[in-house]
């Protein structure tokens, strides 16, 4: 029901928009996607109508309802309910079942129905704007990102929740199995166009390069019989009974016109350090506790697991119930109440944390900050690693001072892909990434000759990575020997139990 046509956006010297042209019609689920940087946002605002452009339209329909997640927490109810219930339409304002229904979804308990919004944290008051979203019933769901504040068993119950919506969606995200299990078409912002197909984004990706593919090996003939009609004209051009045909050959050229070579974009290729190993047993986490205030209730209680050779272990589960808090026990970052890690003596790990960012040099530039990780680094390499994460040409020359925080923690793990390591901790390590960076990231993880403990909420990298589960659970810890699929199979989440 949105119609974009011949859309043109520029910042400066940078394009990002050339007659991008596309429609959103009804019924349909369409997710954007695209390299960071390529635009999908500045897309994403101007549908909204927040952003300018410099050329083409936008077509919105007459009162075309697009409701949006906000991002500002600004509260006026002294309860959740109450607050939530403000997003309901004018004649449904006393059915706040709806809004129960949605914030249960959404994580939220019983009683914290009474409670006030701004005890929550910012991740639980961002679901807050996103109930009241949800039950205003607009024609349209614009989705930048929602699931950045939400945990894998939330992620889940939206999934169904969108699939089940009937009016129209529009969805930004790296998660790409969230997107995959919702979308109804992609579109691609690439090459400064929009590419639209029926599907997911495999079927995209799949016809965007057999499309490049084909246009190449067309451009490659059409280049040789080019090269074959000047040759001609070179050689015949002087000769008088050969005039008319000469002639008539260079107006064709001319008419013909010269396809361009496409312009290279290059395949991200991340790949972690593995340091030498060769005992069979890592580390050990032996009967440990933990609080932050040191005594009980205990966040973590009695737990204990080995961490052998070439492990893949994710540590799955909802927030707040200490999943960070035990990769940072187990990374040796935080000390136990009780019970011990033992580490082997030769043991090198890499510790990427949400907060160890604070640990990069202000006046360091990224390419350098990568290299003092490593001795044996060269800029060379150090810019391929910085390209991988997003920091190509120039980029890879700021100082760590100018960056966003997302910026930072692609630094930080720029600083672990290079450094040797046996065992990698790493939290939620695909925030801030495009889908073909982390895609890049977890074909390293797959190839890394080393252990890999892992938390994340993303249920694709659980099914490429994980072999062993630890699971945070109907308020307990458990460790699963298997795949995702087959504890989904044989167990499931509580939340989901019918």
């Amino acid at each position: 029901m949105i119609k974009i046509s011949g859309l043109n956006k520029s910042y400066g010297s940078q394009v990002l928009f050339e007659d991008l042209t596309f429609s959103i019609n009804r019924g349909e689920k369409v997710g954007i996607v695209g390299r960071n940087g390529h635009g999908k946002s500045t897309l994403f605002q101007i549908m909204l109508g927040t952003s300018d452009y410099d050329s083409g339209t936008v077509t919105v329909p007459k009162n075309y309802k697009v409701g949006h997640l906000e991002q500002h927490l600004k509260f006026s109810k002294p309860t959740v309910l109450e607050e939530c219930s403000l997003g309901l339409p004018e004649d449904e304002e006393y059915e706040t079942w709806q809004v129960e229904k949605v914030l249960f979804g959404l994580g939220f308990t019983e009683k914290d129905m009474e409670r006030n919004p701004n005890e929550f944290s910012g991740g639980y008051q961002i679901r807050m704007n996103l109930a009241k979203l949800l039950v205003s019933k607009p024609d349209m769901l614009m989705l930048d990102e929602p699931n950045n504040y939400l945990d894998i068993v939330t992620i889940r119950w939206l999934e169904d929740f969108l699939r089940t919506w009937e009016g129209e969606v529009v969805l930004i995200t790296h998660d790409r199995s969230f997107m995959d299990s919702v979308v109804t078409h992609v579109v691609a912002i690439h090459r400064k166009k929009a590419v639209k197909v029926e599907g997911d984004t495999e079927k995209l990706y799949t016809q965007i390069n057999q499309e490049e593919e084909i246009y190449e090996k067309t451009r490659l003939n059409e280049a040789k019989k080019r090269k074959q009609e000047e040759i001609f004209i070179a050689k015949f051009k002087a000769k008088a009974s050969f005039a008319s045909r000469t002639q008539s050959r260079v107006k064709k050229l001319e008419k013909q016109g010269e396809m361009k070579a496409l312009e290279n974009i290059d395949d991200l290729e991340l790949y972690f350090n593995a340091a030498p190993f060769g005992a069979n047993q890592m580390l050990a986490a032996e009967e440990i506790s933990f609080s932050y205030t040191g005594k009980e209730p205990f966040m973590i209680e009695k737990f204990s697991m080995p961490i052998g050779k070439r492990d893949r272990i994710c540590i799955i589960g909802k927030n707040g119930k200490g999943k960070s808090t035990l990769l940072k026990i187990l990374a040796g970052e935080l000390t136990p109440v009780s019970g011990n890690v033992t580490k082997h003596p030769i043991l090198k790990e890499g510790y990427f944390g949400q907060t160890n960012k604070m640990s990069l040099k202000d006046g360091a530039t990224i390419v350098e900050e990568i290299m003092s990780a490593d001795s044996s680094c060269s800029e060379g390499k150090a810019r391929n690693i910085a390209g991988g994460l997003m920091f190509s040409g120039d980029a890879a020359l700021k100082k760590i001072k100018f960056l966003s925080g997302g910026e930072k923690s692609r630094v930080m793990l720029g600083r672990i892909l290079v450094a040797p390591s046996n065992l990698l901790f790493l939290d939620e390590p695909t925030n801030h990434l495009d889908m073909q960076s982390c895609d890049s990231l977890i074909e390293a993880i797959d190839a890394f000759d080393g252990s890999v403990v892992m938390v994340t909420h993303n249920e694709m990298h659980l099914r490429a990575v994980a072999t062993k589960l630890v699971i945070f659970d109907k308020d307990r810890i458990s460790i699963y020997d298997g795949s995702y699929d087959d504890f989904l199979s044989d167990i499931g989440w509580s939340d989901e139990d019918v």
